[in-house]
């Protein structure tokens, strides 16, 4: 019996160890590669960057904009992307897109993230 009781244990202790290390992953791109993302037609483009900073200009073609500092950003990630979706998105400069990248792998989604953020995006496209 304590041999059942042992392994039983032992099971569920490696279940719940390999599940907390189950990090949701997602790709960081650079620009020419993002580029080739969004040309997609089924690609969700997201930029999760503050209001003001949407209105100051964004990429072509995004279709939404939700800001990851908000505290219903995932809320309103999950009621606005269709579940399964691929989500191209951006920050100003790679660091806030990582934090909305993780949320929405860890809910599903297929998601590429660019690595330079809008500032790294203009720069090479202003070439």
């Amino acid at each position: 019996m304590k041999r059942i009781f042992r392994s039983v244990c032992a099971l569920l202790l490696g279940a719940l160890c390999y599940s907390c290390n189950d990090k949701a992953e997602f790709r960081s791109v650079d620009v020419t590669e993002f580029t080739q993302v969004i040309a997609e037609k089924d690609v969700v483009l997201l930029d999760v960057r503050t209001a003001d900073e949407h209105a100051a200009g964004h990429i072509d073609g995004t279709s939404l904009h939700i800001d990851v500092l908000k505290e219903d950003f995932e809320e309103q990630a999950l009621a606005q992307i269709k579940k399964g979706s691929t989500v191209a998105l951006y920050c100003r400069s790679g660091n806030r897109s990582k934090r909305a990248a993780s949320i929405l792998a860890a809910n599903g989604y297929k998601v590429i993230e660019l690595a330079t953020g809008y500032k790294g995006w203009v720069e090479t496209t202003k070439q």
